[in-house]
């Protein structure tokens, strides 16, 4: 039970600051707290009314508001007494009543996830570790709708860690609590610029995570906390008089460092102790940059500097744009002290900007990723700020008070919800996400398969917006029973948010749109080929012949009635296939001097007079390729290059059917089909632009063949040519059009 001579002293602490209402209100508070108590001990198992007493004083010493320290001083009733903590709000007022709720969820919530950092496995383990932290911390502060409820449950993390330090209590309990303060809630304390708090949180719980250690930085620094300030503000006074004496107005503050950070100084950058120069530093802010190197002389003139322990870093700003001038000099004690120097302007950006102190303390000053985020911390450590600066309250100031208040009230973090899996890991989404969003950020399959879920174990339907803290579970769908994927309806608005969710949605209908295509047009395709009496036909070689690189794409192009079965019902009698319609720009009526129309080719055939021949469709001869003949049943001779697969093929099942032959003389004006192969960067236009060269060089195209896959398009033109020298000229100016890749006859 708590002394009256401690309650006295405290009321005295807690109400520091107050106006004389708001100094009765507390002490109301505090006299109900004493009994509603009792006997009970806090969580920690401390004294609950003595807890409460150290939290209320703690936030008397942030400058809080009234409601703040009283519901400081009563959040622990819902701890220990739920059924007490309902019948806050008719004794105190909802907005007491809300910061204790809302401290009990913080509290819950960190029970609920306790030890739920440690997700994966492999080499990928301390990264997921590392990000489920960061998430676990960006969720305390988006579930607190009141900033003040974080500040509440940091000035509890001390309340607990200081009772814990007086008991001199080591053991698990103690570990687990120092490593839960030192992974969320210091990082919060840093973030938001409340020092106070920040580093002894740190210390505090260092101290119980890493005992020996402490132990032995603590001996290293020979001299008690209080000496080692005594030293920093005797010297920031000799400065301030050198300063005034010079007229410099400054602003000149420091500390010592404490144990935690010179432990994280020595253990990152590998340092001994001996070699720490920064373990006593102040800094000084004056209006502008020349002042700044005239504070330097004058810190110079005092202390001598030590060698090659100054850095410009106004004239030469950090990568991050960090800018100050420091240095390191030894003190009359012949120790070293660090003095940092900097404008009003340098110290906000530090500060607040994109090289805010905290976030370079916790991740080296190389990630800055989170914008969003990052302002928001910018702007209540502004608030924050601001209330230190009118944390007195005489006549006249109650106004900025309540300002304050409210502005602290509306500046949660709101662009982010937290939401928990059965198995407490955190999922970070946007506001308003539903479970859908939350099913496709765990894994698509999970989102394809999902079916229903349930919110803090209670059936919901799938639009209902998710809040911070919530459990999701999603049902999906078993084995291969029922429908397997998601409903259009999910792309109507109102079951979804995020873009990412939406784009797996319609990847997934995409998907599923091209496989009915594909398994429409491969039955045209057989149906086809049963109608013809093909059913035996290689499909692959069916798909090359038609210009396809593989059968699915044929399949596809017939499914989408792009590709008329004519042509494939051409090439199993081994006929021209007509290509797909095409622009009349591109595509010419073929000249009646070409040997497609019934023109002499100019083949002659070795020792033999007034047989038919004709050129092989297959390999498309012309002047002046190497031929030769293959004499075919009731058709003449078939002409084919002498580099032609087919023909090789037909000449080792019958070798006596080949007849030699070579080019005769033709008309000036004959011209002979070739296929054109040309691998270019899909773009708009590209078609147009190989048009125009095929006319430029009086070129007749009778059919083009094109397929686009992966940003590269493919294309075959059959054209009519004169001579190999128009050929070459032509492919040569083809190859000089913008994205073409590679152009040849094939």
């Amino acid at each position: 039970m708590v002394s009256t001579a401690l309650l006295v002293d405290a009321t005295t602490g807690i109400v520091q600051g107050l106006s004389l209402d708001d100094c009765a209100r507390v002490q109301a508070a505090l006299d109900y707290a004493s009994i509603a108590y009792g006997e009970r001990t806090a969580t920690s198992g401390q004294d609950a009314l003595e807890f409460s007493l150290g939290v209320a004083g703690t936030l008397a010493y942030l400058s809080t508001d009234a409601e703040t320290r009283i519901a400081g001083l009563l959040f622990e009733l819902a701890m220990v007494d739920p059924a007490v903590a309902g019948s806050l709000e008719e004794r105190f007022g909802k907005e007491v009543s809300d910061l204790v709720q809302g401290v009990y969820q913080l509290v819950k919530l960190r029970d609920l996830t306790a030890g739920k950092e440690q997700v994966g496995s492999g080499k990928n383990a301390a990264q997921q570790a590392a990000a489920q932290v960061e998430t676990l911390r960006k969720m305390l502060l988006a579930m607190a709708s009141d900033m003040r409820v974080v500040l509440i449950r940091l000035a509890s993390c001390a309340a607990g860690l200081r009772y814990f330090a007086e008991q001199k209590r080591f053991d698990e309990v103690t570990r687990a609590y120092g490593r839960e303060v030192l992974d969320f809630y210091a990082p919060l304390a840093n973030r938001l610029g409340i020092w106070q708090l920040k580093w002894e949180l740190e210390d505090l719980s260092f101290r119980f995570i890493e005992p020996e250690t402490y132990k032995r930085i603590a001996k290293m620094l020979e001299e008690k906390r209080m000496q080692r300030e005594g030293f920093v503000e005797s010297s920031i006074a000799r400065l301030q008089g050198e300063l005034e004496a010079a007229g410099i107005k400054a602003e000149v503050s420091g500390r010592p460092k404490h144990i935690y950070s010179i432990y994280n100084k020595m253990r990152g950058k590998e340092l001994d102790f001996s070699s720490l120069y920064d373990v006593r530093a102040f800094r000084v802010i004056v209006p502008d940059v020349k002042t700044c190197y005239t504070v330097l002389g004058i810190v110079h003139n005092i202390w001598t500097p030590i060698p090659k322990e100054f850095d410009d870093y106004i004239s030469r700003p950090k990568p991050n744009g960090y800018q100050s001038l420091h240095t390191v000099v030894n003190a009359e004690d012949g120790r070293p002290l660090e003095v940092q120097i900097r404008t009003q302007e340098m110290h906000n950006f530090a500060e607040y900007g994109i090289a805010a102190h905290w976030r370079y303390k916790e991740e080296g000053g190389s990630n800055f990723k989170s914008q969003k985020y990052d302002e928001k911390i910018a702007w209540l450590r502004q608030l924050l700020a601001w209330k230190t600066d009118v944390a007195d309250v005489v006549a006249g100031q109650e106004d900025q008070q309540k300002e304050w208040v409210e502005k602290l009230k509306a500046a949660a973090l709101d662009d982010r919800i937290f939401v928990l899996t059965p198995q407490a890991r955190v999922i970070e989404l946007p506001v308003g996400a539903t479970p859908i969003d939350f099913a496709y950020h765990l894994h698509s399959e999970v989102g394809h398969r999902c079916r229903g879920a349930k919110i803090d174990g209670v059936m919901v339907p799938l639009n209902t917006p998710l809040r911070n803290g919530q459990t999701c579970e999603v049902i999906t769908a078993k084995g291969a029973s029922g429908n397997q994927g998601p409903s259009r309806d999910w792309l109507s608005p109102g079951y979804t948010v995020s873009s990412r969710t939406r784009s797996k949605i319609r990847a997934w209908f995409h998907a599923m749109d091209q496989a009915e295509t594909l398994a429409q047009g491969r039955a045209l395709v057989e149906k086809s080929l049963q109608r013809e009496g093909k059913t035996a036909v290689n499909l692959e070689a069916l798909a090359h012949k038609l210009g396809f690189a593989k059968v699915d794409e044929l399949f596809i192009q017939v499914g989408k009635e792009k590709f008329s079965l004519r042509h494939v019902e051409a090439a199993l009698h081994d006929e021209v296939a007509a290509p797909p319609p095409v622009d009349e720009a591109v595509v010419n009526k073929s000249l009646s001097s070409s040997v497609e129309k019934g023109a002499k080719s100019g083949v002659l055939v070795v020792g033999t007079e007034g047989l038919m021949t004709m050129l092989a469709k297959c390999c498309k001869p012309a002047p002046p390729d190497p031929i030769v003949g293959f004499v075919t049943r009731g058709k003449g001779v078939s002409i084919h290059r002498l580099s032609c697969k087919n023909f090789a093929e037909m000449r080792a099942k019958a070798p006596e059917r080949v007849i030699q032959t070579a080019w005769g003389s033709a008309g000036s004006e004959t011209v002979y089909p070739v296929d054109l192969f040309i691998l270019a960067n899909d773009r708009q236009g590209l078609l147009r632009d190989i048009s125009e060269v095929f006319s430029r060089e009086k070129i007749n195209v009778t059919g083009v063949a094109s397929q686009s896959a992966r940003g590269q398009a493919r294309m075959v033109f059959t054209a009519e040519i004169g001579s190999t020298a128009q050929l070459q000229k032509a492919l040569a100016a083809i190859g000089e059009v913008g994205g073409v890749m590679e152009a040849r006859r094939q």
